[in-house]
């Protein structure tokens, strides 16, 4: 009877460590979703000319890397867009984002990354790797820091 007993409550501990499971694993599938939409967001606010909805995910503190190091605030990674790509108002080619990775850090928090591609206007195309932290804040994901 005793042994009954034991096996019953083996049973009971993995179905309840399989439900945990399943449940992390569908959050965290779900944070990757939402993280990977928020991104290919900004590729379609870039390819609509809409520098706003580029920058939207960028929490207002955000930094990206430079050649000199990082900057920070979103107001300079607005500047530094529209001094580069955005010099005529908006960019000549299209992008798009390929092999991007979510690794999740938490259940607040994910490093990005991926591969940018910027093609047409009668240009090679360019493309590089890049990287980038995200947060989960009441607005929902966010990035804070952008390595491209």
């Amino acid at each position: 009877m005793k042994y009954i007993t034991t096996i019953k409550l083996a049973i009971m501990v993995t179905a309840a460590l399989v439900l945990l499971s399943t449940a992390a694993l569908s959050q965290t599938g779900k944070a990757e979703a939402e993280i990977k939409a928020l991104l290919n967001s900004t590729a379609e606010g870039w390819n609509a000319g809409d520098l706003s909805k580029y920058l939207a995910v960028y929490r207002p503190d955000a930094t990206e890397m430079l050649s000199t190091g990082p900057k920070g605030g979103v107001e300079a990674i607005e500047d530094t867009m529209k001094r580069g790509f955005w010099k005529s108002g908006r960019p000549e080619q299209t992008l798009r984002y390929e092999n991007v990775v979510v690794r999740m850090i938490g259940k607040e928090g994910a490093l990005v990354t991926g591969q940018f591609i910027l093609t047409g206007a009668g240009k090679p195309d360019r493309s590089g790797w890049f990287t980038t932290v995200w947060v989960k804040t009441k607005d929902g994901w966010r990035m804070i820091h952008d390595h491209s």
